[in-house]
């Protein structure tokens, strides 16, 4: 966990130990109410891109369920990790609330095993 002048963001590998979809879903649950409980304000997502080369399962159903959380206002946003640059504007938003992120190892990277959780 980072500590930054009142930030803070946490890194959680749903992917640690190769989980069936449901236990990496059940890691996303915990991590999320997580934040929740200590006031973590981003969480970077570890899901892994898939064997596949188009996305794996865990990626996708992960995205997913974000985005029904943040249908419910369980979270502010999320960012892919392949939107996770100035290039964006979703990112950019984001960089202006945590100018932080902009020395993070992922930052500008393209990477798509990862995802920028923004917590409310």
């Amino acid at each position: 966990m980072k500590r930054n002048r009142g930030f803070v963001q946490k890194t959680v590998n749903l992917e640690l130990g190769r989980p069936v979809l449901g236990l990496a879903l059940q890691k996303l649950d915990n991590a999320i109410e997580d934040a929740e409980k200590n006031n973590i304000h981003v969480l970077t997502l570890i899901h892994g891109y898939g064997s596949s080369g188009k996305g794996g399962r865990i990626r996708s159903e992960c995205r997913k369920n974000l985005d029904f959380m943040k249908s419910k206002g369980r979270i502010r946003d999320y960012i892919a990790g392949e939107e996770f640059s100035r290039k964006f504007g979703p990112a950019r938003k984001l960089l202006q609330r945590y100018s932080q992120l902009s020395v993070d190892s992922n930052f500008n990277k393209g990477n798509r095993g990862i995802t920028l959780v923004v917590m409310l």
